[in-house]
């Protein structure tokens, strides 16, 4: 394992690893800590910050190009873009199954999931982990 391809990539491809590292990290935290504490709250606002950094950096990696510029993986970010608020207005609104249920989709499938696919051969990822 060498994070030299991830360090020697173009921005925001950096930033935007390290911000998914982070979130991996503090949504594990989140599923296994008590809920409802000042600590989830903190740790609720840092992941829903990173998540945003996530999605906006996404916009700008367009290696894999299948509809101009973007590419299926977009359609992701769009549909993370409107959640991750709308997960947020749930805890607001004390509607804590359905922040629950979307918060856990969108570590499950938007991180982890996604996750996955950047471990494909020819990925930055795949260099990182498995070396070149």
């Amino acid at each position: 394992m060498s994070l030299g391809p991830l360090l020697s990539a173009p921005p925001p491809i950096p930033w935007h690893a390290f911000a998914a590292f982070a979130a991996l990290a503090i949504g594990g935290a989140q599923l296994a800590l008590p809920k409802g504490t000042m600590r989830h709250r903190v740790l609720g606002y840092t992941w829903v910050a990173l998540m945003l950094i996530i999605v906006i950096s996404s916009f700008w990696i367009q290696q894999i190009r299948l509809i101009g510029p973007f590419s299926p993986i977009h359609l992701l970010s769009i549909l993370v873009l409107i959640t991750v608020p709308l997960a947020v207005w749930h805890a607001h609104n004390h509607r804590v199954a359905k922040h629950r249920k979307v918060m856990i989709s969108l570590y499950v499938f938007a991180l982890i999931g996604a996750g996955v696919f950047t471990l494909l051969p020819g990925r930055i990822m795949h260099a990182v982990v498995f070396g070149q």
